[in-house]
């Protein structure tokens, strides 16, 4: 599985732990972490948490990857514009219970975490464990043993709302501010991990015509 790490900005100098513990978590289940940015505070490209939600949708859609790991101060704000957008059903996670009952009740493809709010003293433990404990198990197994046909059921559920009430991206692209969408993806990073794996040539045509 490949997962990409999203960050903004007021969170872009934490972006090296974060990291860190994720890559570590996840390596351990044969995974890998492709990291979006932001990588600093000082970084030319300023992410916002709307950004945070085109980005995720874009890697997404595009199967660029199978997962994301944002987030921003709260992390509620990072939840709200993921779902906002076509193809990602994002969940708020603040602790390894969190994490672990997400991946698998409601089974989702990207989560966001407060990397502000109560982040103190061991907050590199509470996203270590976290990481752990969202790979866990494979994603969809149900909690509690007793509850996992009506989890699965109304997760295919979920997925068939989604496909009608939202948009094809690129119809969404198309009828978004350009400069919003350049701003978003103007990093040559971005480039770089983006198009090798983009696998819609119709949507990477239009970032690159931008």
């Amino acid at each position: 599985m490949k997962i990409a790490l999203i960050l903004e900005n007021s969170q872009a100098g934490k972006n090296k732990i974060i990291f860190e513990e994720l890559n570590r978590a996840a390596k351990a289940h044969g995974h890998e972490v492709l990291n979006f940015g932001m990588y600093t505070a000082e970084d030319k490209r300023c992410l916002t948490y709307v950004m945070n939600g085109l980005l995720a949708s874009l890697v997404l859609t595009c199967k660029v990857a199978d997962f994301v790991v944002t987030g921003c101060g709260t992390g509620e704000g990072a939840c709200v514009a993921c779902n906002a957008f076509p193809g990602v059903q994002c969940g708020h996670v603040t602790s390894p219970v969190d994490a672990y009952l997400f991946t698998q009740v409601n089974a989702g493809n990207a989560i966001s975490l407060p990397y502000a709010q109560n982040f103190g003293w061991g907050g590199e433990l509470n996203l270590r464990y976290t990481f752990e404990k969202l790979f866990a198990a494979p994603f969809g197994g149900g909690y509690p043993p007793e509850r996992v046909e009506a989890e699965q059921r109304n997760k295919k559920i979920l997925d068939g709302v989604k496909e009608i009430t939202q948009r094809p991206l690129i119809e969404v692209l198309k009828g978004l501010d350009r400069d919003f969408v350049k701003n978003t993806i103007d990093d040559p990073k971005f480039a770089e991990l983006f198009y090798p794996n983009c696998q819609n040539e119709e949507i990477a045509a239009f970032l690159k015509s931008l």
